[in-house]
């Protein structure tokens, strides 16, 4: 059966997955690009960016698992744009004409709109739904492949929390944050429902993998 995975999310020591104060000049608030450095000094990063270069070993194995096997994606509405993208019409994401997912993409918000259309075979969906709504709908998009949870940290904490996760790869990256929106909230006893497996790696990031136990 098609799986739900969870790709490439960083967190800080101190579980958050954001900052805060997220804007337009800010994404991730006052993490600022510090919880993706691993992720973008990676070969698959630099490639996508049709870049030579980057990191190899087992950071950039685990990058490269973002991709493969993916029909849809799920994502908040902070990872689609910033507070107040909802007032404006012409907002589109933060990925410009061609965003890198290629496949539906549905947008958890309290307030919809109609689909998107955008280069290269991404369409954006804008749902008010629960977590097991969203998935269905998803699941029926993907035509048989896996559904990515791109995140937030409080989509992916929903979804951990109605345990519809069955695999998430987690980067926990040697910062604190203080403030943010933390991943870990309200998952108490997580680990009785998966199989949890640890990779240390020279650049202090530890990726953590979670299998559901079935």
């Amino acid at each position: 059966m098609a799986e739900v995975r969870v790709h490439n999310f960083s967190i800080s020591l101190d579980g958050f997955g954001t900052g805060e104060g997220q804007a337009l000049e800010t994404p991730f608030g006052h993490a600022g690009e510090r919880l993706h450095e691993w992720l973008v000094a990676t070969r698959f990063f630099h490639a996508a960016d049709g870049l030579p270069g980057g990191t190899v070993g087992a950071e950039n194995g685990f990058a490269e698992r973002h991709e493969p096997g993916i029909g849809a994606e799920i994502m908040g509405a902070g990872k689609f744009g910033p507070p107040g993208w909802q007032d404006d019409p012409d907002w589109k994401g933060w990925w410009g004409p061609n965003p890198p997912y290629h496949t539906p993409v549905f947008v958890l918000t309290h307030r919809p709109r109609p689909s998107i259309e955008m280069d290269g075979g991404t369409t954006f969906h804008f749902l008010d739904a629960t977590p097991g709504q969203a998935l269905a709908q998803a699941r029926a998009a993907a035509d048989g492949a896996d559904v990515r949870i791109g995140g937030g940290a409080t989509v992916v904490r929903d979804f951990l929390a109605e345990g519809l996760v069955d695999y998430m790869h987690v980067a926990v990256v040697p910062i604190l944050l203080g403030r943010g929106v933390r991943l870990w909230d309200g998952l108490e006893s997580l680990e009785q429902a998966y199989d949890i497996e640890t990779v240390s790696t020279p650049s202090g990031i530890t990726h953590l993998t979670f299998t559901a136990r079935r």
